[in-house]
C-alpha cells in the first residue's frame, strides 16, 4: 500500500464526499439488519403459535404480514441508502481520476525532452489510460466495498454477539483460515499484475510506432514481419493475462465454500444449542444464518477487492515513476515580464545526456531585437540545439545565455516561450482542420487573420485547391498534406501568433527554390521589427541576413554578413558557388 499513499492527497480533497458515503453506508447497514430480526421474530411467534393452539389465527396472521411489510419497508429504504453511497464514493472516484488524468497530463507537459528520448510514446499512453483507471477502481469501487464489509461486519457481528456470542464464535471460525488465503492470493496477485502491466505496455509502444510509420512498413512490405511479431507478442500478453486470471479466479469459489462451512457451522451447532436449551428459539437459527449470508458477499467481494488494490498499487507505482520526477526546466520567475527579443550566447557548451555528444562548444554571438540571423553548417553541426536552447527546451551546461540581457533560466518560462514562434525542422501538424493548425499559435484568431498568415507563408492558393478549404481535416501528423505544405502551414502558425522571437528551423527545406523566394520576401517584411533567427542548408536563406555564422561540430568557425563571407573564401563562400552552379544548371 505504499505507493498508493499518494492518493491521500485526493481523498483529503474530497473528505467530505467520502465522509457522507461513510455515514450514508453506516445508516444503509443499520437498516439491512431489520431483515433478520424481523424473520427470527416472525419464526419465533409461529413457534409460540404451534406450542399454543389457544392463539387466534387471524392475530398471527396479522402478525406476519405487518412482518412482511416491514421487511419490504426497511429494504427498500437501505437499497435507496446503498444508491445513494454508490452515488457519493463512485462519483468521488471518477473525480479523483479526472484530476488525475489532468495531474499526469500536466507532468508530461513539464517533462523535459530528454524524458522523451528515454521513455516510448505506447508507454506514456498506456499509463494515463489503462493505469489511471486501474487506480480509480481501487478510490471507487475497492474503498467503496471495503468500508461497506468493515461497518457490515462490525455491526453484523455486533448483533451476533449480542444474541448469542457462543455460536457467534462458531460462525467466525473459518475467518481466520480466509484472512491467510487472501494474504498468499494478494501477493502473487501483486506480482502478476506488475508483470502484465509492464508487458502491456510493451505491447501499447509496438502496436503504436507500427501505426505512426505504416507508409514505411508498407513501403518496404513489411506486413507479414509485423504481423508475426505482434501475433508473437499478442500470445505473450494473452499468457500473462491467463496466468494473472488463474490466481483471481481462486477468490470466488474460495469465499463461497468458507461462507458454506458457516452456514453449516451454524446449523449443526445452532441446531446443537437449542436441542440443549442453550438458544430458547429456532428463530435465532434462522436469524443467524441470515447474518452469515449477509456476510457472504462482503467476503466473497474481499478477493474482488484485494485483487483491485493489489492491481491499483501495481500500476500507481508505474505512475510514481515519473509523478516524482522533477523536471529538468524549472520555471524560477513567476513574476510577468515582457520580452523584447535580443539574444546574447555567451561562450555556450551543451551535450546531450542521453548520447553525450558535444552538441555546441564555446559558441558566443549576438543578435539584437529586428535584427536576423542566419545559421548555417553540416547536418550535425549543431544548427537545431542552438533554437532548443533558446526555446529553453534544454539548460546549458556551460555559458550563459542572455535574453535582453537577463539570464534565460531567470525569466518567467511562460513569457519565455509564449514570445517565441518556432517552425520546427520536423513540421508537426494535428489531425484537426487548417484553420485550427494555423490558430494553434493564436487561439482567438480571426479568418482574416488565418489567411492573411496562410498567404505570407504562401500556402493560401493550395487551401483553397482543397474541397473544404480550410476546414479540411488533416489526418494524423499531417499527413494529408505533403512535406512543403507542411511546413508552410507551419510558417503561418508561427507567423499569426506576431511574437517578439522567430525562429526558423530549416523550415523551407521541402519547398521549391521558387516558393522559397516568395517566402523569405514574405518573412522579411514580417520580421522587420522582430528577431529572427533562420537556420538553413541553403545559402538563399541566409544572403539577405543582418548576420551569419557557421558552425562546424558544435563551433563557430566563421561570422559575418553575406558579403563579408563570400570574400573570406571559406565553407560560406565555397557553399554559395556550389548551389549557385546547381541554380544555373537546373
Amino acid at each position: 500500500m505504499k505507493e498508493l499513499r499518494y492518493l491521500n492527497k485526493y481523498f483529503i480533497k474530497y473528505k467530505y464526499s467520502f465522509l457522507l458515503g461513510i455515514i450514508i453506508t453506516i445508516i444503509a447497514q443499520i437498516f439491512s439488519l431489520f431483515t433478520p430480526k424481523l424473520i427470527s421474530k416472525s419464526f419465533n411467534e409461529i413457534e409460540a403459535f404451534s406450542k399454543s393452539k389457544a392463539l387466534d389465527t387471524s392475530i398471527i396472521s396479522q402478525q406476519l404480514i405487518s412482518n412482511i411489510l416491514l421487511i419490504i419497508a426497511t429494504t427498500i429504504i437501505a437499497g435507496f441508502l446503498t444508491f445513494l453511497m454508490r452515488q457519493t464514493l463512485i462519483v468521488m472516484s471518477r473525480h479523483i481520476e479526472f484530476d488525475l488524468k489532468n495531474e499526469v497530463f500536466r507532468q508530461y507537459e513539464n517533462l523535459s525532452q530528454n524524458f522523451y528520448k528515454q521513455n516510448r510514446t505506447g508507454d506514456l499512453m498506456n499509463r494515463i489510460s489503462e493505469d489511471v483507471s486501474k487506480v480509480r477502481m481501487y478510490v471507487g469501487p475497492a474503498v467503496m466495498y471495503t468500508i461497506n464489509t468493515f461497518i457490515r461486519f462490525s455491526i453484523v457481528i455486533g448483533y451476533m454477539y449480542n444474541v448469542s456470542p457462543r455460536l457467534t464464535l462458531y460462525t467466525i471460525l473459518p475467518l481466520p483460515v480466509l484472512s491467510y488465503c487472501i494474504f498468499k492470493l494478494s501477493s502473487e496477485i501483486n506480482k502478476r499484475s506488475t508483470t502484465f502491466q509492464q508487458f502491456l505496455s510493451k505491447v501499447s509502444s509496438y502496436t503504436q510506432e507500427v501505426f505512426s510509420g505504416i507508409r514505411v512498413v508498407k513501403a518496404y512490405s513489411l506486413e507479414n514481419q509485423n504481423q508475426a511479431i505482434i501475433t508473437d507478442l499478442a500470445n505473450e500478453s494473452k499468457s500473462k493475462s491467463l496466468s494473472l486470471a488463474k490466481v483471481q479466479s481462486l477468490f470466488g469459489p474460495l469465499m463461497i465454500a468458507l461462507i458454506g462451512v458457516s452456514n453449516l457451522v451454524v446449523i449443526y451447532f445452532g441446531g446443537l444449542m437449542y436441542i440443549h436449551g442453550t438458544i430458547k428459539s429456532i428463530g435465532t437459527i434462522a436469524e443467524f444464518i441470515l447474518y452469515v449470508n449477509m456476510l457472504t458477499w462482503p467476503v466473497a467481494s474481499l478477493g474482488w477487492v484485494s485483487s483491485m488494490v493489489q492491481e491499483a498499487e501495481a500500476s500507481q507505482k508505474r505512475l510514481n515513476e515519473f509523478l516524482k520526477i522533477v523536471p529538468e526546466i524549472q520555471n524560477k520567475n513567476t513574476n510577468r515580464s515582457k520580452i523584447e527579443g535580443s539574444i546574447s550566447f555567451d561562450n555556450v557548451s551543451y551535450t546531450y545526456e542521453d548520447t553525450h555528444i558535444k552538441a555546441l562548444q564555446s559558441v558566443t554571438f549576438t543578435v539584437n531585437k529586428g535584427e536576423t540571423l542566419a545559421i548555417l553548417g553540416k547536418t550535425g553541426s549543431g544548427k537545431s540545439t542552438i533554437i532548443s536552447l533558446i526555446s529553453r527546451l534544454y539548460d546549458i551546461n556551460n555559458g550563459q545565455i542572455l535574453i535582453d540581457n537577463k539570464e534565460i533560466s531567470q525569466l518567467n518560462l511562460f513569457d519565455l516561450r509564449n514570445s517565441i514562434g518556432v517552425v520546427p525542422q520536423d513540421a508537426f501538424l494535428f489531425s484537426d482542420s487548417i484553420k485550427n493548425n494555423i490558430k494553434f499559435g493564436k487561439e482567438d484568431a480571426t479568418d482574416s487573420e488565418v489567411e492573411a498568415a496562410a498567404k505570407s507563408a504562401v500556402v493560401h492558393d493550395n487551401i483553397i485547391g482543397f474541397n473544404k478549404g480550410y476546414d479540411t481535416i488533416l489526418g494524423e501528423r499531417g499527413i494529408t498534406l505533403s512535406g512543403g505544405q507542411k511546413q508552410r502551414v507551419s510558417i503561418a502558425r508561427a507567423i499569426i501568433k506576431n511574437p517578439a522571437i522567430l525562429l526558423f528551423d530549416d523550415c523551407l527545406s521541402a519547398v521549391d527554390t521558387e516558393t522559397e523566394e516568395a517566402i523569405l520576401n514574405n518573412l522579411y517584411e514580417i520580421c522587420k521589427n522582430k528577431t529572427t533567427i533562420i537556420v538553413s542548408h541553403r545559402v538563399s536563406s541566409a544572403k539577405n541576413a543582418d548576420k551569419i555564422i557557421i558552425l562546424e561540430d558544435g563551433k563557430i568557425i566563421e561570422q559575418g554578413t553575406h558579403n563579408q563571407l563570400i570574400n573570406q573564401e571559406g565553407y560560406y563562400a565555397a557553399l554559395y558557388l556550389k548551389q549557385l552552379s546547381e541554380k544555373e544548371l537546373l
